[in-house]
């Protein structure tokens, strides 16, 4: 194992170390999981330094500055160094590793902009590296057979192997030991599987890691989260928080969903407000289109119409297990009406199964208030007549008052779904009146949406004529006499 031999846990400053760490160096995106929620793949690894006065103990406290709100977990694999490594191959780096442990790399993504990319504030309070509680002897493991797990208030929130990294463990002690000297005792924070997301004062965040099927094991690593009575002064940068730090620090990729959302232009809006999704239908027909209509679905405040570019959620069937690990806390449901834009619609994906809500009224009021557009989902509503109240349109299958974990597992967000049978993708064009809902591609939403309007006015003049008595024949459709007729009329017009 080398040199370096650590002692029980002996207080804040040192965690399960027998002294505090020259260096604690962090990994930002290391595993697949988290990478693909950031929508961004690293092709080499990237790190940063935290200090060694940020190292906390299990059973302690991690605080929640005054006048902030996003401090988020991440539950983490590190690296004890054992001895000096200064140049060292990969196939030779696991040998300078003493121990693996837990380790929690909490940040306040409220500092984040004042840091400009070097987490030196965002990460680096006190108490903001929880290590332990226990050692792993790093003779005694495979490193891509470690496990690292994370509950939040008792809930499983975070579960990944070393199996899912971008790069292996022993690349990152080879990596570092080119640009500077590791000494024994020096952490490396390995990086967070999906699933980190904000905490409250209150929680308790639990972080483990492990090696399935044997008894080795850090132990449990347990922080619980207070909340601060200081906040931070004018003689420095205040925290500042927007929507992109929001979306990142609750676990959404604000940059994926603003790459995969086409902006629907006031003019175009407007033009599909005008438009009836009965003209839109007849001309996405037109253009071969069948298949763009949502099926089953019926607006809960008849009258209304919807129009916004799609975000999206999709339900998988549930599973006791996995709506255990996915369906509470901060879940994609939750972080999805926490996010979405002002004009856009929420898709749901529930398998055209109704026999449980997939959403209420809280959070039809969040997305209310967020300026949502509408939601369409092929599943129910609970509190039906209440989410009606919001004034946020919804379309769906009816009431049901059953909560979600009766028949659906809330899985992701902002992929392609199906929806009432119809394939909705991240930023396709919602329409929706009381005759349906149908999805047009961005491509050709103008062009559609001109056409309709065309047929609007045509349909309007031909139902004047017949409310004056003319029969159909030759009328509807038009016949080369009575469109000469309908031009002479537009040129009066």
């Amino acid at each position: 194992m080398g040199t370096y031999e650590a002692a029980s846990p002996s207080g804040r400053a040192s965690g399960p170390l027998d002294t505090r760490p020259g260096k604690i160096i962090a990994v930002h995106l290391s595993y697949a999981s988290r990478a693909e929620q950031r929508g961004r793949r690293p092709a080499n690894p990237s790190y940063f330094f935290k200090p060694s006065s940020s190292i906390g103990t299990s059973g302690g406290t991690v605080e929640r500055p005054a006048g902030t709100e996003l401090l988020a977990f991440e539950g983490e694999i590190a690296l004890v160094i054992g001895t000096t490594a200064r140049w060292v191959k990969p196939d030779k780096a696991w040998e300078h590793v003493a121990a693996v442990t837990a380790a929690n790399d909490f940040g306040l993504y409220d500092l984040r902009a004042a840091d400009k990319g070097s987490n030196v504030r965002s990460k680096g309070g006190d108490g903001y590296t929880p290590l332990g509680p226990g050692l792993i002897d790093a003779r005694d493991i495979d490193p891509s057979s470690l496990r690292i797990r994370t509950w939040v208030n008792g809930d499983l929130v975070q579960e990944d192997s070393t199996a899912g990294l971008l790069f292996p463990l022993r690349q990152f002690v080879s990596d570092l030991s080119q640009h500077f000297t590791l000494e024994p005792g020096d952490v490396i924070l390995t990086g967070t599987p999906a699933g980190s997301t904000v905490v409250s004062p209150g929680d308790v965040v639990v972080v483990e890691v492990d090696v399935p099927g044997t008894s080795l094991s850090s132990g449990r690593l347990h922080t619980t989260v207070t909340q601060g009575i200081r906040s931070f002064s004018d003689i420095g940068s205040l925290p500042e928080v927007d929507d992109k730090q929001r979306a990142e620090a609750w676990g959404t990729s604000a940059e994926a969903v603003e790459e995969n959302s086409p902006t629907l232009s006031e003019e175009l809006r407007a033009k599909l407000l005008r438009a009836p999704v009965a003209g839109l239908s007849a001309q996405l027909r037109k253009r071969g289109l069948n298949n763009v209509a949502i099926d089953g679905v019926r607006p809960n405040l008849p009258g209304s119409k919807v129009v916004g570019t799609a975000r999206t959620l999709r339900f998988v069937p549930n599973r006791e297990d996995l709506f255990k690990s996915h369906g509470g806390g901060y879940n994609a449901q939750k972080r999805l009406f926490d996010s979405v834009g002002a004009g856009e619609v929420i898709v749901i994906e529930a398998r055209g199964d109704k026999g449980s809500g997939t959403l209420g009224d809280i959070l039809a009021l969040r997305a209310r208030y967020l300026g949502a557009a509408g939601v369409i989902t092929d599943g129910g509503v609970r509190d039906f007549e209440a989410v009606a109240a919001t004034g946020l349109p919804v379309f769906s299958q009816g009431p049901h008052p059953a909560v979600l974990g009766r028949k659906h597992v809330p899985w992701d967000t902002d992929v392609a779904v199906a929806c009432g049978g119809a394939t909705v993708l991240p930023g396709d064009i919602i329409v929706g009146d009381d005759d349906g809902v149908v999805v047009l591609p961005p491509s050709l939403a103008e062009e559609i949406a001109d056409a309709a309007l065309v047929q609007e006015d045509e349909d309007a003049w031909i139902a004047e004529q017949v409310g004056q008595g003319r029969p159909i024949e030759g009328l509807f459709p038009l016949n080369p006499l009575w469109r000469e007729r309908y031009e002479a009329w537009q040129k009066k017009q």
